[in-house]
């Protein structure tokens, strides 16, 4: 019965990525970005509003049990931010959807619809934030969730509140570019060291800039589940000497000359995700997983198993993505520190789209 409310509940995700495609494109720089889920990927499994997906704010039912969908995919979600808005959402709106975006059109209207609280399996509660957005041109709306904490496919979730008036919330990026603990360096002397065991003022080999020193060093544990479960590239997949493990959005360069080139250039960096077939490289979920992010002076491409991998990127927008405590020690550490990024090099989101994971491997 509500399903004509957002028409993104009566598209596949295909046709709504599509469709998300089709107006013309202002030009707006993102201010920060988020990985968010449409909200048909979490659907009803049992109580009131049985077998419907995530509704608006108004016509959810508290004690109503969901599930993430097994195949579900998050998206990135690029925003441009009304100066006076800062890195905030709010029912006010100020927020536009930037270039870049894998969802939506620039131009696109954002506002904070709702925060919802779920109780996991474990007792655990999970928070996330509903995203209105409103298309250029279009009458429909649609809808889609920010985890603030892990979720996973296969669990059930009890909607215990529904908030229609949070206070402004920050989109953030709760798994970004990041390295696992045991993850072996290649320092400026040619030696090896674990990422854990890096320490500012450290030479590390960089692939543009020789020897560089280490400014910081940043470290946080989570659940091993959902978007926040690490990569396991496997040993010789990528030439890599021992198993490479990432976050999924670290980002890879792989090299693809002549015909068999993939964009522009020789090189391009390509998110770990992309390159799963659960197969030879795969997600590795359950548990706890410890994750290491490392910053330069610029934003460099080091050698992490010897494969050629990029470091964090910081910038206002890359700031934004960050969760609030790490963005506030980086500030705070490097107050200086604005990066530019390897502009040429990223995979275009569209071949990404068309290739397999497997194409995107090939050496040869």
């Amino acid at each position: 019965m509500v399903r004509a409310l957002y028409q993104v509940h009566n598209l596949s995700l295909q046709e709504f990525r599509a469709k998300m495609t089709q107006a013309p494109k202002p030009n707006l720089r993102a201010s920060y970005a988020a990985q968010v889920y449409p909200a048909t990927e979490l659907e009803v499994l049992s109580g009131v509003n049985h077998g419907d997906p995530m509704m608006p704010i108004d016509d959810l039912c508290l004690g109503d049990v969901y599930h993430l969908l097994e195949m579900a995919e998050t998206q990135e979600l690029s925003v441009s931010a009304d100066d006076s808005a800062g890195g905030f959402l709010s029912a006010k709106g100020g927020h536009k959807v930037a270039e870049g975006s894998e969802l939506g059109n620039p131009g696109d209207t954002l506002m904070l619809e709702g925060r919802l609280t779920f109780m996991a399996p474990d007792g655990d509660k999970v928070d996330l934030i509903l995203i209105g957005h409103q298309p250029r041109g279009q009458d429909g709306r649609y809808l889609f969730f920010l985890p603030l904490d892990p979720i996973e496919p296969k669990l059930q979730y009890t909607l215990l509140t529904a908030d229609p008036n949070p206070t402004e919330v920050r989109l953030a990026d709760i798994t970004p570019v990041a390295f696992t603990r045991g993850t072996l360096i290649t320092l400026a002397d040619g030696s090896q060291r674990a990422i854990e065991n890096l320490a500012p003022g450290d030479k590390i080999l960089t692939r543009d800039h020789g020897p560089q020193p280490v400014r910081w060093v940043g470290h946080r544990t989570v659940r091993a589940v959902g978007a926040h479960a690490p990569v396991v590239i496997p040993k010789g997949v990528l030439a890599n000497e021992s198993d490479l493990i990432v976050s999924q959005h670290q980002r890879l360069f792989i090299y693809r000359q002549g015909r068999r080139g993939l964009g522009e250039t020789a090189e391009i960096l390509v998110k770990a995700r992309d390159l799963v077939d659960d197969d030879q490289v795969y997600i590795r979920g359950g548990g706890f997983v410890e994750y290491f992010h490392v910053v330069f002076d610029r934003h460099e491409i080091i050698y992490a198993e010897y494969i050629p991998t990029e470091s964090l990127l910081i910038n206002d927008a890359s700031l934004g993505q960050l969760p609030e405590d790490m963005a506030r020690e980086v500030a705070q550490t490097l107050p200086d520190t604005a990066h530019d990024p390897h502009y040429g090099t990223e995979a275009d989101p569209d071949m990404v789209a068309r290739l397999s994971p497997q194409d995107l491997r090939r050496r040869d």
